[in-house]
This record gives structure tokens, sequence and C-alpha cells, in this order.
């Protein structure tokens, strides 16, 4: 079991200990931390000043409920069972390859397809496709939910992704990713016509407060968030949308998706981060991961690799025309 400690400030006071869990431990849902909090897993480190006329105790910790307002001072302890996980087993799913060899492959995902196994998730997963495709070849640096994954790109979102099927080429992959010398290129279809043909997106990102599942931009030096740098460009206006490329200099999660809202165009069909109206009847957002470009760990050569637009994408385009 692991226990984590949480410092409470006076600008935080008076937010209930629920959301401000939520927004600190972004690696677990808010039901789950709710839920940690009816095992009575949430504590408070009690003081004088809590303890003050209260009865004797044996224990200097009260049980939190979710309904309990933070003050400023407290200190929270959330002890978190070690998980346990399904085994991850391997599907003979077909994969769209667009290049193969001993160190690496690059593969083009499909819509609908979850990257690697999570709550909800532990099937018809990318995950599950590779390890049947790779058998015993993958790099093993993010454990037994993530093998070979150094990168990721969402659920609805197709396209070029990289897998790295040893910890050497998994290091200089992840190298490469933490310096932003990773060629990433997306297309996208926004909703309205961008008045620029082409700028630069620069925010803070991080997790949102009132929702954990979605990310928000933050104001610069925001000691909640991390850089994130989005570099566009107009390929195509249709009457109300236009079509444009995205290059990633950083990677954040959904970084795209929220910076393209953040400007005023959100990307068509995202249903998160826009407008909840989908009269197209889209499946996800209109975002396409169009190419990767890299050194590749072994032969230090520069290779690049273009996954072609699929066929919703492609007529979707003519439609709109």
């Amino acid at each position: 079991m692991q226990e984590y400690v949480f410092h409470v400030n006076e600008e935080e006071a008076g937010e209930r200990v629920d959301r401000y869990l939520s927004s600190l431990m972004d690696s677990h849902s808010r039901s789950y931390l709710q839920k940690l909090l009816k095992q009575e897993l949430v504590l408070l480190k009690l003081t004088e000043e809590h303890s003050a006329g209260a009865s004797p105790r044996p224990t200097n910790y009260r049980v939190l409920r979710a309904s309990y307002r933070i003050q400023d001072g407290d200190h929270i302890h959330v002890r978190v069972p070690d998980a346990i996980f399904p085994p991850i087993e391997a599907e003979d799913i077909p994969l769209d390859v667009l290049y193969e060899d001993d160190s690496l492959l690059v593969v083009n995902k499909t819509k609908g397809m979850v990257v690697h196994p999570a709550p909800g998730h532990y099937q018809h997963t990318l995950v599950n496709a590779l390890l049947y495709h790779c058998r015993n070849s993958l790099s093993g640096i993010n454990g037994v939910l993530r093998p070979g994954i150094v990168h990721r790109i969402d659920r609805d979102t197709t396209g070029a992704l990289l897998v790295c099927k040893n910890d050497v080429a998994h290091q200089e992959i992840a190298r490469q990713l933490k310096e932003h010398s990773m060629e990433r290129k997306y297309v996208a279809i926004t909703k309205g016509r961008i008045g620029n043909e082409e700028g630069t997106i620069q925010t803070f990102i991080g997790r949102d407060r009132k929702d954990r599942k979605k990310m928000t931009t933050l104001p610069l030096n925001d000691e909640r968030g991390k850089m994130a740098i989005t570099h566009y460009k107009v390929l195509e206006y249709f009457s109300k949308h236009t079509l444009i490329e995205c290059r990633l200099e950083t990677g954040r999660t959904h970084q795209i998706r929220v910076h393209l809202a953040h400007l005023g165009y959100p990307i068509l069909g995202d249903t998160v981060y826009g407008s909840a109206d989908n009269p197209l009847k889209l499946e996800g957002q209109t975002l396409h991961a169009l190419s990767l470009g890299f050194i590749h760990p072994v032969s230090q050569e520069f290779m690049k690799f273009e996954a072609p637009l699929p066929g919703y994408f492609e007529e979707l385009m003519a439609k709109l025309r």
C-alpha cells in the first residue's frame, strides 16, 4: 500500500476534499478517490487545534468524508492499495504496419482503438495486438500495461504511432521526445475558418480542476501545468471549417485538442473540448497523426513515415467541399 501526504495552503482552503485530491492525483479518477474515502483510507492528521475539546482517541487521525471542506494547514494522508491488474493477453488483431525492424515498428492506428490497457479497457487495445504480433519482443520500461509504448495518441485519433521492441530503443526514443527533436505532424479539421493562415499556440497545460478527465490551458509558468507549444498552418478552407496541419514541439496530453479549443476553433467532432452538438454524427475528433520523423536508435539514420488519411476523413473533406 502506498501513502501520499498533502499539505493544504490558504489558497486551497474551502474546497471539497475529493475535488482537491482529484486535482493533485491525476493518475486516479475522482470516483476512485471517492471509493477510497468510503473505505476510510483518506485521513486527516489531527493537531491540537483539530482535537481541542474532543474526547480522547486511540489514533491521531480522523477519517474524512468526500464532503469535507479542507482547511489551511490540513495534513491529508491518502492510502492507496496496491493495484491488481488482470493478465494482459495477446490478441490476434490485425495491425496496419508502416515499418518494422528488430528495434521498433511504426503502426497506423485505427479509430476507436485504445493504445494501452486501463480500467474498463483490458482487451482489444493496441498493446493486446502488439503482444500477439511481437511475441516477447517489446520494451519493458513502461511495465506490463504499456510494453513498447513510448508515446500515445487518443482512442479516436488515427495515424502514426512508434513502438519500441527493446529497452535500448525505448530509452533513445524517449530522449528524443524529451528534447523535442522528434518530428510529429497532425492534420485536423476545425470548426470555423481560422483567421491567421499560420501561427504558434504557447501556453501551459494542466489537469482541469473541475473535471480530471480533461486538460486545460493555464497561465505561463503556472506550477500546476507544463509548457505546451503547437505550430499550425492552414491547408484548406471550407465554407465553415478549416483543414490545418499541426506540428508538435511538445507532447502534452490532449495538447492539440486543448490548444485549438483555446484558440476558439475546436476540432470538428470533439465533444469534450468543443460543443456537445454533433450534427455530422462523427465518432470523436477529426484528428490524424500524419507523420513521424526520428533518428533510428541503432543506425542513427533519420527516418520519416507517413500514415495515409483514413477513408472517413477523405469522405468528410469531400462533403465539406
